[in-house]
């Protein structure tokens, strides 16, 4: 593993309690941080910090993302705990299974979108007027390949990421002065819980768009995600970074 320096750093990770965000919240207290994670599965939740313990300092707080109220009071119990975020990851999603767009439900449509794209809008929201005052800050969305090429039978989940997509080129231009960096990552398929939310017909057809061969592992993600959340990364905003295996090649 590669040293990224992160320490010192308050980390935020939105659905930090299994997959993508557990992997980046270990590979940020290797590299030094202190990490907060978000999440509104309390039982989920209390494991993973449990687990974490012995890497370094991390603890968790129960929130509901798409609430604006609950994703307030989650900013303001870690400000008050910690002084300060540095760091903010909008990692959590959803997927809402897979059908033509004919026969996907509006609830699922709207669910989708809910947590994919209004939940990290209102976390940053909630987080950015602090990183102003503090004149730091690094915010890194988690995307996806969908949201760049759009899948068959999840236009759901496609139209969310190419939206958090839109998020993050507008805010990272609306920040550039600042000292607050916005950029996403945008994977290929990874083999995490979310999968449960798929058909097999759909994970075939993503793997085999992977000139690679293969899924991308969580801790590749990882890795990439703590280089933005580093000081490091000093010159780009606005940015997409692919992470797809040969993929996305634009």
């Amino acid at each position: 593993m590669n040293a990224i320096d992160l320490k010192g750093r308050i980390a935020v990770i939105t659905g930090g309690a299994q997959g993508i965000g557990m992997a980046t919240a270990q590979r940020f207290l290797a590299s030094g941080a202190s990490v907060v994670l978000w999440d509104r599965d309390a039982a989920r939740l209390a494991q993973a910090v449990s687990e974490l313990a012995a890497a370094g300092p991390c603890s968790g707080q129960t929130v509901e993302l798409t609430d604006e109220a609950s994703v307030a009071a989650a900013t303001a119990a870690t400000l008050a705990r910690h002084g300060r975020i540095d760091i903010l990851v909008n990692n959590a999603g959803i997927t809402g299974g897979n059908a033509p767009t004919w026969q996907l439900s509006p609830a699922v449509w709207r669910q989708v979108v809910e947590v994919n794209l209004i939940a990290p809008f209102l976390t940053c929201r909630a987080v950015v007027p602090q990183m102003i005052a503090q004149g730091y800050g690094r915010i890194v969305n988690i995307a996806s390949v969908a949201g760049k090429e759009g899948n068959p039978t999840a236009s759901h989940y496609s139209a969310s990421k190419a939206g958090l997509i839109g998020l993050t080129k507008s805010l990272g231009k609306e920040l550039a002065t600042q000292g607050v960096l916005v950029n996403a990552v945008a994977p290929a398929a990874a083999r995490t819980a979310i999968f449960d939310q798929m058909a097999p017909e759909h994970i075939a057809y993503m793997l085999g768009k992977i000139p690679m061969g293969r899924l991308v592992d969580v801790t590749e993600i990882a890795g990439m995600v703590a280089w933005l959340a580093s000081e490091d990364c000093s010159f780009s905003t606005g940015a997409v970074f692919d992470l797809s295996g040969g993929r996305a090649t634009y």
